[in-house]
């Protein structure tokens, strides 16, 4: 996907999230190909038949909130093909982790998750993420994973920590030649360092890879169906295996969906506009405050538009932090673009704007960035980025020019007048990659598959609202759609009882929402 400086295009940060970071709610704001071939080569590797995971007492994961406990999780490692045709290339080893099913009820099965990404992974979200799924852990094991490519499944490695702060902190909207030269010789570089570290792995992390494993995975567990919870990227992964495996599709929940037929241009000019209009939300919201809590502007499109001057000064003049990091423009639009996911963090931008203008601070935008960019407090990054290059590059044979960045720059600015500039460069992610990119992923036809519920936000930014109606239409069959009037990235993460008790009833029961059904 298009790139929002080093944002991924298509992520999802959810609320367990922002609350690791200490991002709390704030006074004053409302809440707010054959499948079946992919089996057998498999199972060749394994013997013929995908072994049961060793499931042992986890270890390592992000600590929970205050009263959770994790003694219930359970990790093991799934061996899967390094290349699904061609069993003689070797295994690699799927992270997952389950909260077996707690009652009352009937046991219905395990319930997959992927949260997002591309890149994002499934472990440790799920482990922080797993209060918003309780009334769905009473009758399902909860399961997460970390695709291939991610986190403790095989990661895709490029650069050190250190390098990831400059690549991160660096200025991704080149306005003059010698900034551009920069600008490339960054992406080059980049491209290469993967390539040397993890170049044997490039060409197998793409989602029909990850579709395939998905399938091992519910042998794997023990059920006859996947059911199924994608969410943002996830949404494109479980079309794909619904395209690849239309008889395996159990019950599957696809939130904040992906229109997988457009290009990458015209994804990132959606997205653009789709960011756009949710700081202009946020512009609303915080002008509703009044001057003294928001010195902003008197409307969303002042307030927009203030944002926009805030951050383009960044690039003139780094603000400090109390780390000693500077909060360069790269940074301060990851940071501003990453609030706008969740309706929770408008407050925080807010904040960490107005200290930008009167403190001269830039430490809680700076935060803000760190959490969209996988970098913890102790400095040591997750394989986010990474990931989310392997993974989009080799998901599509989209590769841009410059010529390309400039012909398209003038529709990337009205789209976004804060976000376009940094997009229209984010064009460039797959330029000089090397694996060529399979256009096949983009594939989620499956008109023969057990129906599947699409979920779409009308405010979601990431994934903009049309893109629910295209995927539905793109999937055929029975796929059915569920509309929140809402703001933020996803539906059912926002909390909204009507989404919940809608997407449970389905989960649990088989009950799809009536033709039209909205919430909100």
């Amino acid at each position: 996907m298009a790139l929002i400086g080093s944002i991924p295009g298509i992520t999802t940060a959810s609320t367990a999230t922002l609350a690791a970071f200490g991002l709390i709610s704030c006074s004053g704001w409302a809440d707010g190909p054959d499948g079946s071939a992919a089996v057998r080569a498999a199972a060749a590797v394994t013997g013929g038949t995908v072994p049961k995971p060793v499931w042992r007492p986890c270890t390592g994961l992000p600590a929970p909130d205050q009263g959770v406990s994790q003694a219930r999780y359970r990790c093991a490692t799934l061996r899967v093909p390094l290349d699904h045709a061609d069993p003689s290339s070797g295994t690699i080893g799927i992270a997952l982790m389950k909260i077996p099913a707690k009652g009352p009820g009937r046991r219905i099965g395990s319930l997959l998750f992927n949260f997002g990404g591309p890149g994002g992974d499934g472990v440790d979200t799920l482990a922080q993420a797993a209060p918003q799924y309780a009334t769905l852990n009473a009758r399902y094991d909860l399961v997460g994973f970390d695709p291939r490519g991610v986190g403790r499944s095989a990661p895709v490695t490029c650069v050190d920590d250190r390098t990831m702060d400059q690549i991160a902190a660096e200025d991704d909207t080149p306005d003059t030649p010698a900034e551009e030269t920069a600008y490339l010789a960054r992406r080059a570089s980049y491209a290469r360092a993967c390539e040397a570290r993890s170049g044997r792995l490039l060409p197998h992390v793409g989602t029909l890879s990850a579709a395939r494993d998905l399938d091992a995975i519910r042998e794997a567990v023990g059920d006859p169906k996947l059911n199924y919870f994608g969410i943002s990227y996830g949404t494109w992964l479980g079309g794909n295996y619904a395209h690849q495996f239309p008889g395996g599709v159990g019950r599957a929940v696809l939130d904040g969906a992906v229109d997988t037929r457009l290009n990458t241009a015209d994804l990132g000019l959606q997205q653009a506009a789709g960011f756009q209009r949710a700081l202009v939300d946020f512009g609303a919201a915080c002008a509703k405050l009044g001057a003294k809590s928001c010195p902003l502007g008197g409307d969303g499109e002042s307030v927009a538009a203030a944002t926009g001057k805030i951050l383009a000064s960044l690039d003139r003049k780094p603000l400090k932090t109390s780390g000693g990091r500077k909060l360069t423009q790269s940074l301060g639009d990851t940071g501003a673009a990453a609030a706008l996911y969740s309706k929770q963090a408008w407050p925080y931008l807010a904040q960490g704007l107005v200290d930008a203008v009167k403190r001269h601070d830039g430490t809680l935008l700076l935060m803000l960035a760190d959490l969209q960019n996988g970098r913890k407090s102790s400095g040591a990054y997750a394989n986010l980025t990474a990931a989310n290059t392997a993974i989009t590059c080799a998901d599509g044979s989209d590769r841009y020019t410059v010529a390309d960045v400039r012909r398209l720059m003038p529709a990337f600015r009205k789209a976004s007048p804060v976000f376009g500039p940094s997009m229209a460069w984010g064009l460039l992610q797959c330029t000089g990659w090397p694996v060529k990119g399979d256009d096949a992923a983009r594939e989620v036809s499956a008109p023969d598959a057990a129906p599947i519920l699409v979920v779409g936000n009308t405010g979601d930014p990431a994934t903009p609202y049309a893109w629910a109606s295209a995927l539905v239409k793109s999937l055929g069959g029975s796929a059915a759609l569920l509309t929140l009037k809402g703001e933020g990235h996803g539906a059912y993460d926002t909390g909204d009882p009507c989404v919940r008790r809608v997407v449970d009833s389905y989960l649990l029961d088989g009950l799809l929402p009536a033709a039209g059904a909205t919430c909100g």
